[in-house]
């Protein structure tokens, strides 16, 4: 991979984060459609773009539904004309899954498109797969995710959390998702990122066997350019691509640091290689900001000063850089720890971070034998207060988070 962690000044000459590099969008309309449509009451427009070659065309919005508590929200965002659904099968310890096959049931199997993630343990420091990984393994896991959606089948089906190129082959998982199509319980396969993204997106495009990619992309990435980049060339090779994590780590929930939604959606709807987005609205409100991005997706003066503004914070954004890991001289797996602090200070959703936390399986002392911390983190996070901060949640009892 080509690093290239771009310093704030640099990141403000570029345009807020590669606005100004945007300027080829309004070339590209025949890569999509607009129409009107009567949906949940009201005269939408929506704005369709092709998933790569798979002859899927999505709404640029669709819906993250990991916060969604209650089937009432989903139920509202597919009648407002949301098609795509997104979930995983850890998601809430599988509830998540549970809800979206509550808010689905009895609904036609024509008017809604599901896609779920499976992932299996790895190295927390070196990300790469141990022994035990097996296809049958893998088709247990998406059995059970059948049986809380209430489906026989899922639209798209990926292979969740790789941030190394030989994950992204591991040969295991291929013949399970392979198994997955052939019996008929996956019509598309896909394979998602969260760190390390350009490394992964190309090699899922060499590979000859993803469809599609669900990737970070947002404003707030340092490395915003190699994303890019790797994005047009996946596309390029006929992969549709699903951008994730679009609001940057911003806490949409939190009314002293609230988020421009709208302003982050138009930043990656910007690039035409991107078909769909996921934001993880879980209110009404939301879903109704999220929805008005389809009417205009220029962004005005506003858009663009927020976008400057938030270029110039630290925020709770984690690059995924993993330079911090090679710092730790207990190796401690600091990016999985400031993941579960965005979720717990920015999403305010301590349940997510609690799992994320206990997932990882630390020491009960941490972050107390050091000393001074020798960790520099690249975007200036205080990263031993941080993970103090946010450790504590693990003991929080789950029935409190219920």
């Amino acid at each position: 991979m080509v690093e290239h962690w771009m310093n704030r000044r640099d990141f403000m000459k570029s345009g807020a984060g590669g606005l100004g590099g945007y300027i080829f969008l309004a070339g590209n309309e025949k890569r999509q459609e607009e129409k009107l449509e009567e949906k949940g009451g009201k005269k939408r427009k929506f704005v369709y773009r092709p998933l790569g070659k798979t002859g899927v065309k999505l709404p640029i919005i669709s819906m993250g539904a990991i916060y969604a508590g209650a089937p009432a929200i989903i139920q509202s965002a597919i009648d407002a004309g949301i098609v795509h659904i997104e979930t995983a099968h850890v998601y809430v310890r599988g509830k998540n899954e549970q809800v979206i096959g509550e808010a689905i049931k009895g609904r036609p199997r024509s008017s809604f498109l599901i896609s779920t993630k499976i992932a299996f343990p790895r190295d927390r420091l070196t990300f790469l797969y141990g022994d035990g990984i097996t296809p049958e393994a893998f088709q247990k896991n998406l059995d059970t995710s059948l049986k809380r959606l209430g489906l026989e089948y899922v639209d798209f089906l990926f292979h969740h959390e790789v941030s190394r190129k030989e994950s992204v082959l591991h040969e295991p998982i291929l013949q399970g998702m392979e198994k997955a199509k052939k019996d008929g319980k996956a019509r598309f396969l896909g394979i998602s990122t969260h760190r390390n993204e350009p490394e992964v997106i190309l090699a899922a495009a060499d590979s000859n066997f993803y469809e599609v990619i669900q990737t970070s992309y947002n404003f707030k990435q340092k490395h915003y350019l190699e994303v890019r980049t790797a994005i047009a060339k996946a596309a390029q090779a006929g992969l549709g691509i699903v951008a994730m994590k679009v609001m940057g780590g911003g806490g949409g929930q939190d009314p002293l640091n609230p988020v421009n939604a709208s302003a982050a959606l138009k930043w990656v709807l910007q690039d035409p290689n991107v078909t769909t987005t996921v934001p993880g609205f879980c209110t009404f409100d939301e879903m109704e900001t999220d929805l008005a991005v389809m009417e205009d997706l220029a962004m005005d003066d506003s858009d663009k000063k927020w976008l400057q503004k938030q270029a110039n914070l630290p925020g709770l954004y984690c690059q995924g850089c993993g330079q911090c890991v090679k710092q730790c001289s207990a190796k401690i797996p600091i990016p999985d720890l400031m993941r579960a602090y965005m979720y717990t200070y920015g999403y305010r959703n301590i349940k997510l971070a609690r799992d994320l936390v206990a997932s990882l399986g630390l020491p009960r002392k941490i972050c107390e034998d050091c000393g001074s911390c020798p960790v520099k983190c690249s975007i200036g996070f205080n990263v031993s207060k941080k993970i103090r901060d946010v450790i504590m949640v693990r003991d929080i009892p789950m029935e409190f988070l219920v």
